[in-house]
């Protein structure tokens, strides 16, 4: 019984990891490499070696300017990641965004 508990609760959660968008001015490399498909611990350190030595990125087509990142790679990842405006003092939506560099997808 408590196999099938287990089970039943990890469905319940898989939603909910899929319900989260990666703001690319915030995280940090792990975060990024476990929330990007087809983007592992070393491109995802390029990531944020590029936000560092540039500033923070204006778009998510932004991204096409780091080494190791193409056009398939930014269509692949278009739903889980997010921009959030520096401008506005990189801070999440009102409506509580979650962790630093986590934001609901719904909030959008």
């Amino acid at each position: 019984m408590p196999k099938k508990l287990l089970l039943f609760l990890l469905l319940l959660a898989l939603p909910a990891l899929a319900w989260a968008q990666v703001d690319l001015n915030r995280a940090d490399a792990k975060m990024l490499a476990e929330a990007m498909t087809g983007v592992g611990l070393t491109k995802a350190e390029a990531i944020v070696a590029y936000r560092d030595a540039h500033g923070p990125f204006r778009s998510i087509d932004e991204l096409a300017k780091v080494k190791g990142i193409g056009a398939k790679t930014i269509a692949a990842n278009r739903d889980a990641i997010v921009v959030i405006d520096p401008d506005d003092g990189g801070e999440p939506p009102a409506d509580g965004g979650g962790s630093a560099g986590v934001r609901p997808a719904a909030s959008q």
